[in-house]
């Protein structure tokens, strides 16, 4: 009820841009289970709206690119920020793709960077899409929430992962996937992209009226040039 209608300018974004074969997905780990930078090659996650197969071959390319990526169901199996955006592309696409999801509990800004320069090689030629899942700044008053996002989504908006990783800690933005984010930064500039526009930011305060303790969330989008 808070972070749907945000998420949703993303999606209706990515609605118009034709159809995906393959959607990765990134997203933070958690509850601390499985290796600390997770994907999964095999099988499908349900939803209420149905299957979604995994992408293997792009999973298999993405980890051996890398080196640093390792496939465990362990790490996913409790955790919500990845299946969370599935309804939107099964309301989207139907189960008419296929994806990748990349579980982060290890979030230096190395091995983001890492990630990224991966998804860039891999999916370069391929009819695809990746999405970070992450809140912002979590439980602080309103005015210190809108302050700290709008530091951090400026460097994402200059897809500057040093910069949005020294305002996470210089501000304490509590973002619980900085990884995630700073991953599809590097993508995005590995693609040739120079810029991401931020289409809504809101907090959960904004839903309940009560704004002395909110978390904050943004949709922000990244085209190729």
């Amino acid at each position: 009820m808070y972070s749907g209608a945000v998420a949703a300018n993303a999606f209706f974004s990515l609605a118009s841009d034709g159809k995906p074969d393959t959607i990765v997905i990134l997203g933070p780990n958690h509850t601390g289970l499985g290796n600390p930078l997770s994907a999964m090659n095999k099988g499908a996650w349900r939803t209420p709206l149905g299957d979604v197969q995994i992408d293997g071959e792009v999973a298999e390319s993405i980890s051996k690119e890398t080196g640093i990526l390792d496939f465990d169901e362990v790490a996913h199996r409790h955790e919500h920020s990845i299946e969370v955006q599935l309804p939107f592309l099964q309301y989207l696409y139907g189960g008419n793709f296929r994806f990748v999801p990349i579980c982060f509990l290890m979030q230096d800004l190395q091995s983001a960077q890492e990630i990224g320069r991966a998804l860039a090689e891999v999916l370069a030629n391929r009819n695809a899409v990746v999405i970070a899942s992450s809140d912002f700044t979590h439980y602080e008053s309103q005015t210190s929430v809108s302050r700290k996002d709008q530091a951090a989504l400026k460097a994402v908006e200059a897809l500057d992962e040093k910069k949005f990783y020294d305002i996470v800690e210089s501000e304490n933005v509590s973002a619980c996937g900085y990884a995630p984010i700073a991953a599809l930064m590097a993508y995005a500039k590995g693609l040739g992209a120079t810029k991401a526009n931020v289409l809504c930011h809101q907090t959960s305060g904004d839903i309940t009226g009560d704004k002395t303790s909110v978390v904050g969330y943004a949709a922000v989008i990244v085209k190729k040039p």
